[in-house]
């Protein structure tokens, strides 16, 4: 499927797939700047837990042509879903490697290199799809709009459940006066519920592993 879809059908399914890449506008921006018969080329940086499903669901609309992690039994085991696609450890190196091979990469990466993946991605004008936390800062998250815009490409945070039609309803209907005046709101959560949440000092230091390209 991922051989033989061509960019018309991507921008068709896409808005189905977790949202992916594509806002409506978006949408026009690509049919107006790419050739609706080729098909969509990308890459993921990032290909271990949240970045795994990630670039699978990426790979049902387009072809994955470049995988990415410093983790190399990450990277291996993606590479048995995308055989074909070129590894590495580095997004520099992939970016530079792979600048005219690729049209879109998803970022889902650790936090802290959510923006410089992506904005490294937006230079050279491709499509970007980050996982959030998108930035660390409202000035990065300035400098992504601006570029984002400069390069005229098509750019989508993983918002995943508030991307959904439920939720978006919801918000309509509250608006729309469906309760009455709104006085009071009460808010719970279940977070943090990832192992990581619980560490409250910095752990003890280790030798990097060798399947970790740090």
């Amino acid at each position: 499927m991922s051989d033989s879809i061509n960019r018309r059908s991507f921008l068709g399914v896409s808005a189905a797939s977790l949202g992916y890449f594509m806002t409506a506008d978006a949408v026009s921006a690509v049919r107006a700047a790419d050739k609706p018969s080729e098909t969509l080329r990308i890459a993921g940086i990032g290909v271990g837990g949240k970045g795994s499903s990630d670039i699978s669901q990426a790979g049902k609309i387009g072809k994955v042509v470049a995988i990415c992690d410093i983790d190399e039994n990450h990277l291996n085991a993606k590479a048995k879903e995308f055989a074909d696609a070129k590894k590495f450890f580095d997004f520099r190196k992939l970016y530079d490697e792979m600048e005219k091979e690729i049209d879109a990469v998803v970022v889902s990466t650790p936090d802290h290199t959510h923006a410089l993946a992506s904005v490294v991605g937006l230079i050279r004008k491709k499509h970007v799809y980050c996982q959030k936390p998108l930035t660390h800062s409202v000035f990065e998250a300035r400098v992504m709009r601006e570029l984002a815009k400069k390069y005229g490409v098509c750019t989508q945070m993983g918002n995943q459940g508030t991307a959904e039609d439920g939720l978006r309803k919801a918000v309509e209907f509250v608006q729309a006066g469906g309760i009455g005046d709104v006085t009071q709101v009460h808010v719970w959560t279940n977070r943090p519920v990832w192992p990581q949440a619980e560490i409250t000092k910095r752990p003890p230091e280790k030798p990097v592993p060798p399947h970790v390209h740090w």
